[in-house]
C-alpha cells in the first residue's frame, strides 16, 4: 500500500513492535495516512550495542527497496540505518531519536533522556553531536533492563519514574524516552517528573504526517 507510513522495528521484539504499533493508534483518522508497524526479519532481541546497530543497516535499505509506503520510520531510538535507508528511497525516512529532540526543544532548552542500556549512549550521543545538539543534553540514565521487562507495564514503572525525577532535579526541561520499549510509561514518567515527556514514536509519527502531507495542497 503506496500511500501509507510504514514504521519498521528493526528488533524482533513482538512486545516492542506491539508498542509501537499501540503509540501510532492515535494517528488513526480517515483523512490522514495509515501507519503500519512491522518488524524487520531476522532482526536482534534488542539494538544494544554497536554490532546490533551496524547489523541492521542493509536490511532495513533493502525493506525499504521492497516496500511502497509514502513514508518511513525507523522504529528505534538511535537511529540505525537511517543513512543507507535514505539512499535506497526518494520518499521521506525519519529517525525517532531526531524527532524526538526536535520535540524536546520546542518544549525547553535542555532535555534529559532515559535510556534503554548503557551502551546506548554512545550510538545515542553520535546522533547528537551530528545535530550539534550535544551539550543541549542535561543527562542520561540508562534502565539496563531486558526489553521484554521494559515493555511491562508493571515492572520496570517505579525505576522509569525515579529516572524521570532525577532528570528533572539535573535541569531537564524535558525527557526524552530513549527507547521504543519505553512508550507505554510516556504518562507515568511525565507525571512523576513534572516536566514534559517525549514519546518518540509519536514525535516520529507526527513528523512523518507532516512530511507526507507536505506536497499536499490544502483546499478549504
Amino acid at each position: 500500500m503506496s500511500n501509507r507510513i510504514l514504521v519498521i522495528n528493526p528488533n524482533s521484539s513482538a512486545s516492542c513492535t506491539a508498542g509501537m504499533a499501540a503509540a501510532m493508534a492515535v494517528f488513526a483518522a480517515p483523512h490522514l495516512a495509515p501507519f503500519e508497524v512491522v518488524s524487520l526479519p531476522g532482526g536482534p532481541p534488542a539494538i544494544a550495542t554497536w554490532r546490533d546497530w551496524y547489523s541492521v543497516g542493509e536490511p532495513l535499505a533493502q525493506m525499504v527497496e521492497r516496500e511502497a509506503a509514502a513514508a518511513y520510520i525507523i522504529g528505534c531510538v538511535s537511529d540505525p540505518g537511517l543513512e543507507a535507508a535514505r539512499m535506497a528511497t526518494s520518499k521521506p525516512v525519519l529517525g525517532m531519536l531526531r524527532c524526538a529532540v526536535a520535540a524536546a526543544l520546542t518544549r525547553g532548552e535542555r532535555f534529559g533522556m532515559i535510556g534503554f542500556m548503557e551502551t546506548s549512549r554512545p550510538r545515542q550521543r553520535r546522533v547528537l553531536q551530528s545535530m550539534g545538539l550535544e551539550a543541549r543534553l542535561a543527562g542520561f540514565i540508562p534502565m539496563n533492563l531486558p526489553m521484554e521487562t521494559l515493555t511491562d507495564p508493571i515492572a520496570p514503572r517505579a525505576r522509569i519514574e525515579q529516572a524521570a525525577r532525577e532528570l528533572a532535579a539535573q535541569g531537564a526541561e524535558s525527557i526524552v524516552l530513549g527507547c521504543t520499549g519505553l512508550a507505554s510509561h510516556a504518562k507515568a514518567a511525565e507525571d512523576a517528573a513534572g516536566i514534559p515527556v517525549i514519546e518518540p514514536c509519536q514525535a516520529a509519527g507526527l513528523a512523518a504526517l507532516l512530511a507526507v502531507a507536505g506536497g499536499r495542497t490544502v483546499t478549504s
